[in-house]
């Protein structure tokens, strides 16, 4: 077994580790079918993976670096990531990982997310009480009111369904995981309750990544999306000065980020999606207005639509 591999394998909680070691067993004999995502089988992500593609071979990593790695060394052709959640904010950095990845986006995709409180029973087939939840950070945020109304104290983890295996694991029924449904039937946990997320539209977006970008021009006809960091010029206005061209020429950007790069606080760089993509030339005027007023544009890919802006 590869040293990566077998110290990922080493990361997960051992109820997960079967799981875990059949899946990745299935994507070595067949890397062009496999999609890397990070967290244990049953998580989101591997949901979101199958619903993205159904003829994927879902692959568990146990970091977002670990999921990016498998695609650039070859043993997964794609890696869905989720990078924002509509209750909770940012996910992964995407901003961070994508850049120092050399990977490009080809994809996204929108999921619904539902979570489940699970655990394992008392002695007499009851549930509860619980002192602690078991959950990736978003999972936790997700389900904050829920949580605090209870007297749950949360517990970051890697990610929902390794929790949920990690209860298991603990043989405690005092704890309990927030995760989907799914990691209960894997586990066999109990569910206590269904739909513990405090919003009922609770969605988070996830990108896929490849090594090779895809053509804009092979998306020509279809609504697109691009995706791009830069870097203004340190002067006045420098933001307002770049992102004219956008306004302009009619060009929506339906999402700007900051974030610092050191720890001089002086240089920041930018995260952005807009509508459209390189070869429509209202996209090419606006990026060469950002690019004269950046000190550099980097694109990280140009990608289909999966669903309407606005």
């Amino acid at each position: 077994m590869p040293p990566n591999r077998a110290n990922a394998m080493n990361s997960y909680p051992k109820p997960a580790l079967e799981l875990v070691s059949r899946m990745a067993d299935a994507s070595a004999a067949d890397p062009a079918r496999a999609m890397a995502f990070q967290g244990a089988p049953g998580c989101n992500s591997h949901r979101a993976a199958l619903e993205y593609d159904s003829n994927s071979l879902p692959l568990p990593c146990f970091s977002f670096e670990d999921a990016l790695d498998a695609v650039k060394e070859g043993r997964a052709e794609r890696a869905i990531i989720p990078i924002e959640n509509s209750q909770h904010g940012r996910v992964a950095d995407i901003h961070f990982l994508l850049p120092e990845s050399g990977l490009s986006i080809v994809g996204e995709h929108f999921m619904a997310i539902h979570h489940a409180l699970m655990a394992l029973p008392n002695a007499d087939g009851s549930t509860g009480p619980f002192s602690a939840a078991y959950s990736h950070p978003q999972g936790l945020g997700q389900s904050r009111h829920y949580l605090r109304e209870r007297g749950i104290v949360p517990m970051a983890y890697a990610d929902t369904a390794g929790a949920a295996a990690l209860v298991r694991e603990l043989g405690d029924p005092s704890a309990c995981a927030i995760a989907p449904k799914l990691a209960a039937e894997l586990y066999d946990l109990k569910i206590v309750e269904e739909n513990v997320e405090d919003a009922a539209n609770n969605t988070t977006r996830f990108v896929v990544l490849a090594r090779e970008p895809l053509d804009p021009f092979a998306l020509k006809g279809e609504k697109a999306m691009t995706t791009f960091i830069f870097e203004v010029k340190n002067i006045a206005a420098a933001l307002y000065k770049a992102l004219g061209g956008f306004a302009t020429n009619g060009v929506n950007m339906t999402k700007l980020e900051s974030y610092q790069i050191g720890a001089s606080f002086a240089a920041t760089t930018f995260y952005a999606d807009i509508e459209g993509a390189p070869g429509d030339p209202r996209v090419d005027s606006a990026l060469q207005e950002l690019a004269f007023h950046c000190k550099y544009v980097r694109p990280l890919g140009t990608y289909r639509q999966a669903r309407a802006r606005g």
